[in-house]
């Protein structure tokens, strides 16, 4: 799941960013107004963390320019401004969360988590891909009968391809979805988590569910030209 961090204060941003990757998001951060809302229009995400106060405007205008837009992005908004009539106008323009600082780092994990599952309930279905079964709403995967061992990260490249079964992913696409936008164009974590993720699938399953298509990228499922 890919991130969207809007945050002026450096040390925050940094600190929030380290945090979330560890717990398996993709983020991208912002300082501004202006550079927030052009990510946005250039990038999907699955929720966007934003601050009320930035040094080119208000936050609440982002909010607002977002769902004019019709995008319906989760927003959580996370401010020291805690009073009653901020959390209101926010909630009011179409946030889905309102969290004030200083903010538990477990906290507000639970919370982007809850927002993106009411957000796409109706498209959380159950993955099925031969014997393999994931479930994103639950964060969970396995191959019959055995539940599978999978650190955050190899579990969002898992539900990636598997969202996609049939469809050729390149590492560029696995890297921007998993990893955002800080990363390196000729990084081999890519091929590294792929090799664990067929290691543990064929650790249960007879057949290889996770091909490689040469000079394309990778593929789990039956490859649907």
């Amino acid at each position: 799941m890919k991130l969207l961090v809007i945050e002026d204060d450096q040390t925050l941003a940094i600190n929030l960013k380290r945090v979330l990757i560890k717990d398996g998001f993709a983020v991208d951060t912002s300082s501004t107004r202006e550079d927030g809302l052009a990510q946005t229009e250039i990038n999907e995400y699955d929720c966007i963390i934003l601050d009320i106060n930035l040094p080119d405007g208000s936050g609440l205008d982002i909010l607002a320019d977002l769902r004019k837009s019709e995008n319906k992005t989760p927003v959580i908004i996370v401010t020291a401004r805690d009073q009653v009539e901020d959390k209101i106008e926010g909630l009011n323009l179409g946030a889905d969360d309102y969290v004030s600082k200083p903010v538990d780092s477990n906290e507000l994990i639970a919370r982007i988590r809850a927002v993106i599952r009411r957000n796409t309930q109706a498209s959380l279905p159950i993955l099925n891909i031969g014997d393999l079964v994931v479930k994103p709403a639950e964060h969970s995967a396995a191959v019959g009968s055995h539940v599978l061992d999978l650190t955050a990260k190899e579990f969002a490249v898992l539900e990636f391809l598997a969202q996609r079964s049939g469809q050729v992913i390149t590492r560029t696409m696995l890297m921007e979805h998993i990893w955002g936008s800080d990363f390196e164009t000729f990084s081999n974590v890519v091929d590294v988590y792929i090799r664990n993720l067929r290691r543990k699938l064929e650790k249960y399953s007879n057949t290889s569910l996770i091909k490689t298509i040469r000079g394309k990228g990778y593929i789990l499922g039956k490859y649907e030209k």
